[in-house]
């Protein structure tokens, strides 16, 4: 039997709990500013975090903090299990009152940059709750970066380690660098959330609306602060900068920090962001001829909200402009396939991610070739790079896995009752961090407020999973974790 040290882990949760109460000062100014009463349900809910997040760091200090890879799998399925709880308090404490069911789940949607949502009439919701939920998506955007960055790719899962960052290769190296990168990541992502502030400001939002939309567009969650989501500005302007603030969450971040580091043709070089945006190209144009020509729009029109709605799902950002499941069975199908996709390793996105694609894609060609030559030797390459053979089946394992996840989620949920269309799109949208799913029910102009608590709790399991990329969750139930 392994004994694992729990200390560092606690120490890292301690420091993230610390940072969570932290957020939660700002939208209790807000209220206090606003004269809304929920500014004490902020203060005390970031009071109760900051006192248990430091005990943790002082009863954990343990001088030089180094991770095991068990450790590492520890820390990082805890932190998105920890932080949803302690963030759920302001939203039951709050004038909201929700339950902790309901309170979790928009918690962990938050965090997870999922989006799905059940609080109703968020017109008429205080600012402080509506800012609370932006930030929770802003800093489960950056976290995710970081660990997709630092801890998938020494996990090795499901392939990421393709993306292991020179300097990484050592595990007392990890949490230093960490840092490092994490610093060159907030500019980044401070950088991007301003700029887009900014943009939508002068497209028309207010303030709030502009900082809401601003950090959930680049952090790929589309939490809005109106019921209709984007849709409720009606605005061509609005709705093309936030397209293009989701393509710019779905490319790697790392690429961002080596344009400021003088790099600027390693954008376009990578072969991640070359099948991302070529693919966002096809399908944006396959919808837009096809409402087009349905008469669905005019071609502007078209051209708009195909555009709109296809990045949104595709990154599992989850905005709408409109209710896209009344554009007919063909465009219902294809964006069913978009939530599984995603955007670039290393990116706000979740889903399968790009990369994984072109290595199948790849692994695919060579059995091919193989059956026609064979005695021939194949290699697959990945960015100019042969893929390893431990590469390939941890992403073909992967692919099984992903599958499995969201048609044992689809049964459970059927079997509390939900209809064949809630069940299988509520699966997969949770899986891939999307938001909403399809039907009357889920779709872009409903909420999961009305599913059965067993439903939620179900669905955030599923979120919890594909934020995490199912193997780092996964591997803690297996006896063999334990005993080393």
């Amino acid at each position: 039997m392994i004994v694992i040290d729990f200390r560092p882990v606690f120490l890292v949760i301690g420091l993230l709990l610390v940072i969570l109460s932290g957020g939660m000062v700002i939208p209790s100014v807000i209220d206090l500013i606003a004269g809304n009463p929920d500014w004490a349900a902020f203060a005390i809910a970031a009071g109760f975090t900051a006192f248990v997040g430091a005990a943790m760091v002082m009863t954990a200090r343990t001088g030089a903090v180094t991770l095991t890879l068990r450790q590492a799998f520890l820390l990082t399925t805890l932190s998105w299990i920890v932080l949803p709880i302690f963030a759920s308090l302001p939203f039951m404490i709050s004038d909201l009152h929700l339950s902790f069911t309901d309170a979790f789940f928009e918690a962990m949607s938050g965090i997870t940059t999922t989006g799905a949502t059940v609080i109703i009439e968020l017109d008429n919701a205080p600012p402080g709750v509506l800012l609370w939920r932006g930030i929770l998506q802003w800093l489960g955007g950056l976290g995710i970066i970081i660990m997709a960055l630092t801890v998938l790719p020494m996990l090795k899962v499901g392939g990421m380690q393709m993306f292991k960052v020179e300097g990484f290769e050592a595990q007392e190296k990890i949490l230093p660098r960490a840092t490092q990168l994490a610093g060159a990541l907030l500019i980044v992502f401070i950088g991007l959330t301003v700029i887009w502030a900014l943009m939508y400001w002068i497209a028309g939002m207010n303030v709030l609306d502009a900082t809401v939309h601003a950090m959930t567009t680049i952090a790929t969650g589309g939490y809005s602060s109106h019921d209709s989501s984007v849709g409720y500005f009606d605005s061509a302007a609005i709705d093309w900068i936030a397209t293009t603030g989701m393509i710019v969450g779905g490319i790697p971040f790392l690429l961002y920090v080596q344009i400021l580091r003088g790099r600027s043709a390693a954008l376009w070089q990578d072969s991640q962001v070359q099948w991302f945006v070529g693919a966002v190209c096809v399908f944006v144009f396959t919808v837009t001829i096809y409402l087009a020509f349905s008469g669905t729009y005019p071609v502007l029109s078209a051209f708009r909200y195909a555009a709109f709605n296809t990045v949104s799902v595709m990154t599992g950002t989850g905005y709408a402009t409109t209710d896209f499941g009344q554009w007919g069975g063909f465009v219902i199908v294809i964006l069913f396939m978009l939530m599984f996709v995603g955007g670039c390793a290393g990116s706000t996105t979740c889903g399968i991610k790009v990369f994984r694609f072109q290595i199948l894609f790849q692994v695919a060609r060579v059995q091919i070739r193989q059956l026609l030559q064979p005695h021939g030797v194949f290699i697959p390459y990945f960015g100019g790079r042969p893929v390893d053979n431990t590469v390939a089946t941890s992403v073909m394992g992967f692919f099984y896995l992903y599958a499995l996840t969201v048609c044992l989620l689809a049964i459970a949920l059927a079997a509390l009752g939900l209809d064949f269309v809630t069940a299988m799109s509520g699966a997969a949208s949770a899986v891939s961090n999307v938001g909403p799913g399809l039907g009357p029910i889920i779709g872009p102009a409903g909420t999961y407020a009305s599913l059965p608590d067993t439903a939620k709790w179900l669905l955030s399991a599923g979120m919890l999973l594909g934020r995490l990329e199912l193997f780092t969750v996964l591997v803690l139930i297996l006896p063999g974790f334990w005993r080393g």
